[in-house]
């Protein structure tokens, strides 16, 4: 089981709010409304379908909330627990207008972030006994980059940076429009305070070493190939932060680590990953 801090309600509230309003519409639940009584009380399991990493338990269980503030709820098995198919991570029970309204926003929110943990879980897996750590990337869905990052972290993974206000990256267009590396380098360095990092895109030995000239924090091998980025790594080990990225697949990615690059970043993470099935089942 994976132990990650639990986002506090504020950073999903308003995902949440927005994937009700999209579903409730202009009329809400017309079907729902029609055939349930307003009085109504009902317990219901989330369950997943198949094995996997949970992730998202308690935003779903938000959404239920949203819908009527007497919800109670049973967690069995919370975020960062591995589970089998079939097996029960919560009961919930409320009105039953409002589990039935709020089902499919909390089951997209939970099978999506779960499938993004399930996902990262098998990557650093494949890395076991390398020193190699799995980051994320910035490819995340508009809306949900928080949730997205937070799933990866209860994968085993981690993130890297957040948005474009949390540390430098350079990049080749950063670098055709300052006229040079050293100059984007240089533009960079005037442009922060002392406690942002920079990082530098390369995808050749000679800008590697330009780099390692210029003494950034860290460099970014961008589509290198394996022999590549061996050498890469032998050049730079010891003198800055290493990251290897650009069109890294679970299927491939033990290869690239093997290298010995510190990290290994993989937008396929949080914009490929399946979704974990999971279900909510009305009992009784």
């Amino acid at each position: 089981m994976s132990t990650v801090h639990a986002l506090h309600p504020f950073l999903y509230d308003r995902t949440v709010r927005r994937a009700l309003a999209e579903d409730l519409g202009r009329a809400g639940d017309v079907t729902t409304d029609a055939i349930v009584p307003a009085e109504a009380v009902a317990t219901a399991a989330i369950a997943a379908r198949e094995t996997g990493r949970v992730a998202g338990l308690d935003v779903a269980l938000h959404a239920f909330r949203l819908l009527d503030d007497g919800v109670t709820a049973e967690v069995r098995l919370p975020d960062g627990s591995d589970v089998p198919a079939s097996a029960v991570l919560a009961r919930v029970r409320s009105r039953a207008r409002a589990l039935l309204t709020g089902e499919r926003a909390a089951l997209n929110l939970l099978g999506h972030l779960s499938g993004v943990a399930t996902a990262t879980r098998v990557v650093v897996a494949r890395l076991e006994g390398l020193h190699t750590r799995v980051v994320c990337t910035r490819k995340t869905t508009p809306g949900l980059r928080a949730l997205e990052k937070y799933a990866v972290r209860v994968g085993g993974g981690s993130n890297h940076r957040y948005g474009l206000d949390d540390g430098i990256l350079i990049k080749d267009n950063h670098v055709a429009l300052a006229g040079g590396l050293t100059e984007a380098v240089a533009r960079a360095r005037r442009g922060v305070g002392h406690m942002m990092k920079i990082e530098v895109e390369v995808d050749t030995l000679a800008q590697l070493d330009e780099a390692l000239f210029l003494g950034v924090d860290a460099v970014l091998f961008d589509n290198m190939d394996v022999p590549t980025l061996r050498e890469a790594v032998r050049r730079a080990k010891g003198r800055v932060l290493t990251e290897a990225s650009g069109g890294v697949r679970p299927d491939h990615v033990r290869e690239v680590a093997e290298t010995g690059v510190d990290l290994v970043s993989l937008g396929w993470l949080t914009h490929s990953a399946p979704s974990l099935d999971v279900a909510l089942d009305v009992e009784g």
